[in-house]
């Protein structure tokens, strides 16, 4: 397959995916236990660089006293990998794939007028282990190690064809393989990944050497959640206006019932809602959520104002980002739930607001805490 062919059909794939998530463009990660259990598949181009025995190759040229006039090699090509795998948890994944390291050659001339030039490819499957450490929610490190088990094809041409004993050796290796990169999450579904690859493989012909991949790819996590919308709340029948003679005395209407303004305000503890030093909503925490908006059925809220609340633990800096997340987490469960993500906004206020002592155990907890302000009105 060429450069262009490669570039084309990744292009296509990248396009498609892209696509496919414009609807998401102000997507947020609310659904971390799928995200950490999902299937996902993937696919990078870049560039290979191959590392292989020349010396042994030059030593073979000039047995039986040919001399060396000349020995060019071509170690870069462009390679690709396609592959399928699966998010064990949060930290590990498995994964499998084909790969396409190109192919990588020589030339030569001897004594005599003799030319030699040779050409290898390789290419096959891998199985691989993927350790992932979230820097944010977004950024991520993450390093692989595992076996490819790749088939080596090498064509030799020229008039010193006598030099070798078969011009078209082909051999099939399992050997080790490993790598590192980074990765950036644009939803929890999509995510771009750069990284570096050494495969360690045999050239048919008694060398060993490394081929080396450096590429950038997508990665597509399958089978995201659609969000759960809020059941509509049925409106009230029209009351029954009676009917009467025209000579019966009316009594005068009853005025409706005005608007009443409204504001509530709910508090949560933080180790409720969420786990240690996170942003991700745990199940209890979502179930809160739930019956606050149970609770406010009937109402028409005109703003709702999440804010995140820490102990003075730790730097101030660090605890008003972490309360700013906590914040932004419990809005994006509120939208998804089909609250109105412009009717809802977020403050983290860090330590700032402490509402007992920090100098006790008791105190702090009472923090760390998220509170919930709808104002709105109820008939």
């Amino acid at each position: 397959m060429t450069f262009t062919k490669k570039a084309g059909l990744m292009g296509a794939i990248g396009c498609a995916l892209v696509a496919g998530q414009a609807a998401a463009a102000d997507d947020v990660f609310i659904n971390p236990e799928w995200a950490n259990s999902a299937w996902y598949v993937g696919g990078n181009i870049g560039q290979t660089r191959a590392n292989v025995d020349d010396v042994r190759l030059i030593r073979s040229l000039t047995a039986n006293g040919a001399g060396l006039n000349s020995f060019t090699t071509d170690e870069k090509d462009v390679g690709y990998k396609l592959y399928v795998g699966k998010q064990l948890n949060q930290y590990f994944a498995v994964e499998a794939g084909f790969f396409d390291l190109g192919k990588f050659g020589f030339k030569s001339t001897t004594t005599q007028n003799g030319t030699l030039n040779g050409e290898a490819g390789f290419r096959g499957v891998n199985l691989d282990l993927v350790a992932q450490v979230p820097l944010s929610q977004r950024f991520s490190v993450f390093g692989r190690a595992g076996m490819n088990y790749a088939k080596a094809t090498t064509r030799f041409h020229g008039n010193r064809l006598f030099a070798v004993t078969n011009p078209s050796p082909s051999e099939r290796k399992l050997n080790a393989k490993a790598g590192f990169g980074l990765e950036y999450k644009f939803s929890e579904a999509l995510a771009l990944r750069g990284e570096v690859e050494r495969y360690r493989v045999n050239d048919a012909v008694g060398n060993r050497g490394d081929v080396d991949l450096f590429s950038v790819g997508l990665v597509y996590k399958i089978g995201r959640p659609a969000a759960k919308p809020v059941a509509p709340v049925e409106p009230a029948p029209a009351p029954v206006v009676p009917v009467v003679a025209p000579a019966a005395a009316q009594p005068p209407a009853e005025p409706a019932k005005p608007m009443t303004p409204v504001a509530e305000k709910s508090t949560f503890s933080a180790e409720a809602v969420f786990a240690f030093d996170s942003a991700v909503l745990r199940p209890e925490g979502k179930a809160s959520l739930d019956e606050l908006l149970t609770k406010l059925q009937g109402m028409d809220a005109d703003v709702m104002i999440t804010v995140g609340h820490t102990d003075s633990i730790g730097r101030a800096a660090y605890n008003e980002k972490l309360s700013l997340r906590r914040a932004a987490s419990v809005k994006a469960y509120l939208v998804s739930k089909g609250v109105d993500a412009a009717r809802v906004y977020t403050e983290g206020k860090g330590e700032t607001q402490p509402v007992a002592d920090n100098k006790t155990a008791e105190g702090r907890a009472k923090n760390r805490r998220v509170t919930v302000e709808v104002v709105g009105t109820r008939r």
